[in-house]
């Protein structure tokens, strides 16, 4: 859980305010993990994530857009086989924390993590300014990031799968 806030945190993910009025608060909950080595050798590791229940959002008011592309199962095929004929190297890449990387368009205040909260400042939420697990617009939030960053590279997007 410590690590999961420090996360949190060094993103930037929030700041804490007082609730304006005439606003809601989305909750939020810890879920928690046990993940198995890779090797039987390897002990077993315990995470947790801190979620949004972003079921109570409201569409038009918490958020707009949810669409987010996903690769369609050809395009891997098709991506592995030019690789294997061609004998080239192949690396995969894991973005910890990846949702974090969006930026909220809209205003989302939630309420703060049971455990975490911030002593004389117990009435207040937090003012998301990261997209967070959970949230309904978060992975067009962090698809629209990572787009941008790889158009900024030179990279260009395929027109048969986006």
């Amino acid at each position: 859980m410590q690590e999961e806030m420090q996360s949190l945190e060094k993103n930037c993910t929030w700041e804490i305010d007082p609730l304006p009025k005439g606003k809601k608060i989305v909750c939020c909950k810890l879920l928690y993990k046990r993940k198995e080595g890779l090797s039987p050798s390897e002990p077993p590791r315990f995470k947790s994530r801190l979620v949004a229940k972003g079921y109570s959002q409201i569409p038009g008011i918490d958020y707009n857009e949810v669409f987010s592309p996903v690769v369609k199962h050809s395009s891997i095929c098709t991506f592995l086989s030019i690789v294997a004929s061609h004998d080239l190297e192949l690396e995969q890449l894991d973005v910890k924390t990846a949702f974090l990387h969006g930026e909220l368009e809209e205003e989302i205040y939630m309420d703060q993590p049971e455990g975490f909260i911030v002593p004389g400042k117990e009435n207040y939420v937090c003012k998301l300014k990261r997209s967070l697990y959970g949230l309904k617009q978060s992975p067009r939030q962090w698809y629209k990031r990572f787009d941008s960053f790889m158009l900024s590279r030179g990279f260009k997007r395929s027109q048969y799968d986006s």
